[in-house]
């Protein structure tokens, strides 16, 4: 017998599997994993546990129940953010309830969803299933994709529609902005501040970049939109300016960071390359020299699933229209496997990535319901 969504939530909120690019903070995955796969196989489901290559501490989940391929998939990230401990109230590993709201790292972004979505499982007939049940748990969602970007190496056919189960406040999600950061690195020399022309100052180099890219952020949003999203526009976030040791040295090297949302359609790689073009624009004719470089936490546009009828019969459940989002998932990565993807799940994005993040029990019991409807209709009724 399964635990409580309750219960499971606490279990899973006190297995800690924060996932950075930055060694200090990064941990396994594989205690959640291996809570998951306990309580699928007590389902029936078939589990696989599979290593990332090369990376034995972390791993994805695959789990499936019922016979066939154009099942329902059912898809959530293992991993959480870091976290500033002196800012919760209460301890983040640790599920605590005040008033109607569970906190804790992860609740609502997102292990309730594997709370949900099991025992949506257990109320289903299993054994009317004419088409399979398919729940996936991956690795470092919050970082580097690499969990997703393993599925797609697999290229396993793994069903015909999927849900993946983000913060949506259960109002489903058909597309969403892509999100990756660049880091901008000016070089000059180093010299005497007494005088200028001892040495070549990285900040004055990086004055001028900063005008050029103010200009730029306005040329692409002009060029790109899409009034569908909140932000219409794509955007460029100055997020971090570092450089110089001393004030009475001139400074020989600065950096840039730099967060960038764009639209379903565009290309990644076209924007870095055009980004590349307007700071040796800006730069032509000093003595700088520069380097741009992707820094990782990338997350592709989703245009959303061509299956009109997989829209309408979720938002027909749910009882509300989908809309679009400004964060990014790894909806793109299960739509390369061929899977018709929407993003739905219990909590509120608000609240995510921050101090004492919370969900409500009536939201993963609404979760439950809706996620146990969408297994009727794809799993169980005639196609």
């Amino acid at each position: 017998m399964l635990p409580s969504a309750a219960d499971m939530l606490r279990q899973l909120i006190g297995s800690p599997s924060v996932s950075s690019p930055d060694e200090r903070f990064d941990q396994s995955n594989r205690g959640v994993i291996d809570l998951v796969a306990e309580w699928a196989s007590q389902l029936g489901f078939s589990v696989r546990v599979e290593a990332l290559p090369g990376q034995p501490k972390k791993a994805n989940l695959i789990a499936r129940l019922g016979d066939g391929h154009d099942g329902l998939v059912l898809s959530g990230h293992t991993d959480t953010v870091p976290y500033d401990a002196d800012r919760w109230t209460d301890d983040p590993f640790e599920l605590t309830e005040r008033d109607g709201k569970l906190y804790g790292l992860g609740t609502a972004d997102m292990k309730g969803f594997f709370a949900a979505a099991l025992h949506a499982v257990a109320r289903t007939d299993r054994a009317r299933l004419r088409r399979p049940i398919v729940l996936l748990g991956t690795a470092d969602e919050e970082s580097t994709m690499d969990g997703a970007k393993a599925l797609i190496e697999a290229g396993e056919r793994l069903g015909r529609h999927a849900l993946i189960g983000e913060p949506t406040g259960l109002r489903p999600i058909r597309k969403h902005k892509g999100v990756f950061y660049v880091q901008l690195l000016i070089e000059g020399r180093s010299g005497h501040a007494s005088n200028p022309a001892l040495g070549v100052n990285a900040i004055d180099g990086l004055q001028r970049a900063l005008g050029a890219l103010q200009s730029w952020r306005e040329t692409i949003g002009a060029r790109h939109r899409d009034d569908e999203f909140e932000v219409p526009a794509p955007t460029l976030n100055f997020g971090k300016v570092s450089g110089g040791d001393s004030p009475n040295r001139i400074c020989a090297q600065c950096t840039l960071d730099l967060d960038i949302r764009f639209l379903p359609g565009m290309s990644r790689a076209a924007v870095v390359e055009e980004l590349r073009n307007v700071v040796a624009e800006a730069l032509e004719g000093g003595a700088w020299s520069f380097e741009l470089r992707e820094t990782g936490a990338f997350a592709e546009a989703f245009a959303g699933p061509t299956d009109a009828g997989f829209t309408q019969a979720v938002e027909s459940v749910c009882g509300c229209s989908a809309k679009t989002a400004l964060f990014g998932t790894e909806a793109p990565y299960l739509a390369e496997l061929g899977l018709q993807t929407l993003i739905l799940g219990a909590g509120d994005i608000a609240v995510a990535h921050q101090p004492d993040e919370y969900v409500t029990m009536a939201a993963i019991g609404r979760a439950t319901e809706v996620y146990a409807a969408l297994i009727r209709r794809f799993c169980i009724e005639p196609a």
